[in-house]
């Protein structure tokens, strides 16, 4: 049987090949950071990481995660319910709390579990979700595994979730379901809009947070923050793998009896490990740092308008962004492989996204900012894209 399988998958990945599509991973062998060093020994500045705060090489971070590893152990070797809570696992839920101004916080092993495990515990074939088209994988198939009848509209656009709002009518119980931060192009979903929807017809609100959280904002609270919602939404998710120091866990926090059921039904929270002690005491100090000063959402902030503002006067095709994200857009996908790999030549490590990721003909590569990125690392990132983008054409 395996030898019909195999020349099945070895034509299905030569056709991903021959279109151009194909995925390569790199290999670091550096810790994440803005400046790092990839296999065969070459140094790049690093613009396609989620470290949009510069945390996952922070040493405070670092001795955290070092001392509660010393103090509670490696592993918890089981699920929460059985005998997988630690203290730190509920000190890191209350926190997590205390940053979004939420009743209530549940750990999972990521975001993707998060968003997987949120809507079948919730909502019946009684009940509708309204989900924006651009969300993420991970929502779009939490959505898939719960009964509710679906309705979508279209990327932030308001007529149409009132729309679709209205055909909901029909439904017992509706969820409006978004993106804080659509990850590809960079926009913010109009949370002020979408809160005041939903209280006209009567719907929930879920928003992902995970390029969002330590990102917009002021303060860099969210998407509520920004929009001065902070506690009135009822469901978040958000992941401690971006701004919250790279590494993994997700979260979904909101109103105590959603968490509670959660707790209860959630099948990825209730058939997988615990996140492991030391990346839950990583995950407090973040916090602990996020709430000191304001210092890396600043920095964040500055280095964000300061390269988009930069890449527009050259030229380039930018997306709209009011997040740390900044897509490029180049629309062809074997050009955006060959910019990329470019690029890395010039030494900046970036990354073409193109279909599936993206939409067909809408290929581009994703400038992610950090606050750990300095100027003169911008300015060579910005002088190695106008060099590129003249040899490939992209520039006149």
């Amino acid at each position: 049987m395996y030898q019909d399988f195999q020349k099945y998958l070895q034509s299905t990945l030569n056709d991903i090949r021959e279109a151009g599509l194909y995925k390569n991973e790199r290999v670091i062998i550096t810790p994440q950071s803005s400046g790092i060093q990839v296999e065969g020994g070459k140094d790049v500045i690093n613009f396609c990481a989620n470290n949009y705060l510069g945390l996952a090489d922070n040493k405070e971070l670092i001795q955290a995660a070092k001392d509660r590893m010393d103090a509670r152990g490696y592993g918890m070797a089981s699920v929460r319910f059985i005998c997988g809570t630690q203290d730190t696992h509920k000190q890191l839920e209350k926190a997590i709390s205390d940053f979004f101004g939420t009743e209530d916080t549940i750990l999972y092993a990521a975001c993707f579990d998060a968003n997987g495990g949120l809507f079948e515990p919730l909502l019946t074939a009684e009940d509708a979700i309204i989900s924006d088209a651009l969300n993420h994988a991970s929502i779009i198939d939490g959505v898939r595994l719960c009964k509710a009848v679906r309705y979508r509209y279209a990327n932030d656009d308001m007529a149409d979730l009132e729309k679709q709002l209205q055909a909901a009518q029909a439904q017992r119980f509706r969820i409006i379901a978004t993106d804080g931060v659509f990850s590809m192009d960079g926009n913010v979903c109009p949370l002020d809009k979408i809160y005041e929807l939903a209280q006209k017809y009567n719907a929930l609100v879920m928003v992902d947070e995970s390029h969002s959280a330590g990102v917009v904002g002021v303060t860099g609270h969210g998407v509520t923050e920004q929009y001065n919602l902070r506690g009135k939404i009822e469901i978040l998710t958000g992941t401690l793998g971006k701004a919250f120091g790279g590494s993994v866990g997700g979260f979904t926090t909101g109103k105590k009896e959603i968490i509670d059921l959660l707790r209860q039904r959630s099948r990825p929270y209730l058939f997988s490990n615990s996140i492991p002690p030391m990346i839950a005491a990583a995950g407090i100090k973040t916090l602990e740092i996020l709430t000191r000063d304001n210092t890396l959402q600043d920095r964040l902030h500055a280095n964000t308008e300061y390269f988009v503002s930069r890449m527009k006067a050259a030229g380039f095709d930018i997306k709209p962004t009011q997040s740390a994200i900044c897509a490029v857009m180049l629309y062809d996908a074997r050009l955006s492989q060959e910019f990329a790999a470019a690029l890395q030549e010039e030494g900046i490590y970036v990354t073409g996204f193109y279909y599936p990721v993206v939409p067909q003909g809408q290929a581009r590569i994703r400038v992610q900012l950090s606050a750990a990125h300095t100027t003169e690392q911008l300015d060579k990132g910005v002088a190695a894209f106008i060099k590129v983008g003249k040899k490939l054409g992209v520039l006149k």
